[in-house]
């Protein structure tokens, strides 16, 4: 009786105590993935210990053209589309300094158009692993071994012209990769304003062979003023 003289009341706290059962159902939230943070690499002891040094202003720049490697400081990875420059910024202990990858391009064989410096992501679809790809062959070649083992010798793997089938080349799991490109992503130019010494790497887009490569320069232009730096081919 006490409810049906009150039935908006009663068919009020129904619908809340349904919408707080829905909301109580609903599984939480995914996390918003962690952002992705450029570190650079550890400066080395000196701009001397760069193949190449150039000054601009009070800023002592040291630099190493790494060709199409790309080496972090966990592994050394290939690109066949870009090429890969580790420039290191040295000053005086307090300096700081406003630096993007932007200031720097790369001119190739004495060329007026200097390459400008890429994006660490526009080398993910073409970065390889050599030592993963290596590991991938033993264990082919140790599979195809024990196939033949297991077949008696009657002839297994070949095709229908006589030659041994050649498997798929291996393809890498998502996690493998996403922890390549992870690697890369921190060895990567730092940005913004930071005390010196920094260092890290640049891109640029270049697929030919680096033996065909005459003369390189690298060219900074940013706060501290201009450069030229010859690296060596």
């Amino acid at each position: 009786m006490r409810f049906s003289s009150f039935p908006g009341v009663f068919v009020s706290a129904c619908g809340l105590l349904a919408a707080v059962s829905c909301l109580s159902a609903q599984p939480p939230a995914p996390e918003a993935p962690a952002p992705r943070v450029v570190q650079g690499i550890p400066p080395r002891t000196a701009p001397t210990e760069y193949i190449s040094q150039g000054t601009v202003g009070k800023i002592t720049i040291g630099a190493e053209f790494m060709g199409h490697s790309v080496p972090t400081p966990q592994a050394t990875f290939t690109t066949e589309e870009y090429v890969c420059v580790e420039v290191g910024l040295f000053a005086a202990p307090g300096t700081k300094l406003v630096i993007k990858p932007e200031q720097f391009s790369l001119r190739v064989n004495g060329k007026k158009q200097a390459l400008p410096s890429q994006a660490y992501e526009l080398i993910f679809h073409n970065l390889k692993d050599p030592e993963w790809e290596a590991a991938q062959a033993i264990k082919a070649v140790e599979k195809s071994k024990t196939s033949l083992n297991g077949s008696g010798g009657g002839g297994g793997g070949l095709g229908g012209g006589g030659q041994e089938d050649k498997p798929a080349p291996p393809k890498m799991k998502i996690e493998e990769r996403r922890a390549m490109e992870a690697k890369v992503l921190k060895a990567s130019f730092p940005e913004g304003d930071r005390p010196l010494p920094q260092a890290g790497l640049l891109y640029f887009q270049y697929g030919g062979k680096t033996k065909g490569l005459k003369s390189l320069e690298l060219l900074y232009e940013g706060p501290a003023g201009k450069a030229a730096i010859a690296l060596q081919p």
